[in-house]
């Protein structure tokens, strides 16, 4: 039996010699570890990646209605060009019109923005679409809400001794030593501001001291107004904004006063007994926001409630816009080049 000691003793030193040598092992790899470590539990050695940021203007597409008219058109090329340029945005214009894209907005959320919605023209159409918490108004387009009204030549303003006014007129006229009345020009007799300013005319005692003429269309209107503005002619003329011709031709606008609704009613009659003044009805131009931006990008929703444009700055805007060759691209960069004096106030806070 004495074959069997070997193995015994094989056995006995393989059974010492394994823990031994685990041990070491072990020893080793705490000795890699830092003074003080303590060696991870497993689970613990992964590493949780962080979640990506949410993108600047959320998760859904930017999209800016681009109206058919040019103002509008233009803020909605401005307003693409700055959100990219600043804010990393992939804004994106679109087509829109009044009342499908105030209805798609409500529906939809898309587009998400209307830089310039007139929303008394389709009360109905804004009303509901507000109803369904899918839309807001959130600023004016324009810092104005008066948009039409009486005007005059820059070059008659020194006559009136103060600030132009509507109610200076009959005094100011009266003490003409010309022949010949002052020519009001009015709108195409076919439209309702021709019935408002005959109605006024004789509500300011002016009626024997002007001679109102009625275009027959808007052509016609503005080149009579160019016409006497050669001429160095002294008129009144009545007209509306947002519109190239007032800057382009430097006119000043009439203070017509406060606002009457009764007045108003009856002065757009076209038999008005007792016409008494009033200024035109202020309209409401809002931009028009998607509520899903108010949550998902609410920088760029701090933005656009920064971002009204005074009228005259888009007046000029539109004259641009008739210099040959321009295009809305064109004036749109031109602005946001030129005038980071103006929209950099919008950006608030650097994004």
């Amino acid at each position: 039996m004495r074959f069997r000691r070997p193995v015994i003793a094989g056995l006995m030193l393989a059974f010492l010699v394994g823990p031994a040598l685990a041990q070491i092992t072990v020893l080793d790899s705490a000795q890699d570890q830092p003074q003080g470590a303590v060696p991870a539990a497993p689970e613990a050695q992964a590493v949780e990646t962080p979640a990506a940021p949410p993108p600047p203007c959320g998760t859904q597409p930017m999209t800016i209605a681009r109206m058919s008219w040019p103002s509008a058109a233009l803020l909605a090329d401005i307003h693409a060009r700055i959100l990219n340029a600043e804010f990393a945005c992939e804004a994106q214009v679109v087509p829109g019109d009044l009342a499908a894209t105030a209805s798609s907005m409500g529906s939809t959320g898309q587009p998400a923005v209307a830089p310039e919605m007139w929303v008394t023209r389709i009360a109905d159409v804004w009303n509901g679409a507000v109803e369904t918490q899918m839309v807001r108004s959130i600023a004016p387009s324009f810092a104005e809400a008066t948009m039409e009204g009486w005007f005059i030549p820059a070059y008659m303003e020194g006559a009136f001794g103060g600030t132009p006014s509507a109610a200076a007129l009959q005094p100011l006229l009266s003490t003409q030593t010309s022949e010949m009345p002052v020519r009001f020009i009015s709108c195409p007799a076919d439209w309702a501001c021709s019935v408002i300013n005959r109605n006024l005319i004789a509500a300011y005692g002016l009626g024997s001291l002007v001679q109102v003429v009625e275009p027959a269309n808007r052509f016609e209107m503005d080149a009579l107004i160019a016409e006497a503005v050669s001429r160095q002619e002294n008129f009144i003329l009545y007209y509306w904004q947002p519109n190239a011709v007032l800057a382009q031709l430097d006119f000043r606008a009439l203070d017509m006063g406060a606002y009457d609704e009764e007045a108003m009613k009856c002065l757009a009659r076209l038999a008005c007994a007792t016409p008494t003044p009033s200024a035109f009805p202020a309209e409401t131009v809002v931009i028009a926001l998607a509520e899903w931006v108010f949550a998902d990008a609410p920088t760029v929703a701090s933005y656009f409630q920064r971002a009204t444009l005074p009228i005259a700055e888009m007046n000029a805007l539109l004259g641009q816009l008739n210099e040959p060759g321009a295009t809305v691209e064109s004036v749109a960069e031109r602005f946001v080049v030129a005038r980071r004096d103006l929209w950099g106030a919008w950006l608030g806070a650097t994004p």
